[in-house]
């Protein structure tokens, strides 16, 4: 077996991790974040951690490819009233369009595939 070399592994822990802002093109930030290892995905798509604040709302978006993602830590409410808790694993089909709310804040582990689209 080849042994890992220097660059081939990189390893942060989420609760010491800086988490990079998330700051739409227009320069709205809300407040969220996210933990992304790999430099070869472009921001916020492929597997990253995401972290939104207390009292955050999302905006309303469309999926442009399934997501999935793992709540780690906190409580999440849909657009449709659905609350998500620490455990919950939870996927969107291509083409779903919500939002979310965090009452309290909270942390999720995400797999996106694609860019989503904002919608109103």
């Amino acid at each position: 077996m080849k042994p890992i070399g220097p660059g081939d592994r990189k390893v942060a822990n989420i609760h010491e991790a800086q988490f990079v802002p998330f700051v739409f093109a227009d320069g709205t930030a809300l407040g969220d974040g996210i933990l992304q290892l790999n430099p070869d995905e472009p921001f916020g798509n492929g597997f990253h951690v995401y972290r939104m604040p207390a009292g955050m709302t999302t905006r309303g978006h469309r999926h442009v490819g399934p997501e999935q993602f793992l709540v780690l830590e906190g409580e999440l409410i849909d657009s449709d009233g659905k609350v998500f808790r620490a455990g919950d694993l939870v996927y969107y089909r291509d083409g779903t369009e919500h939002y979310s709310y965090t009452p309290d804040g909270c942390t999720l582990a995400v797999h996106i595939t694609a860019p989503e689209v904002f919608v109103d």
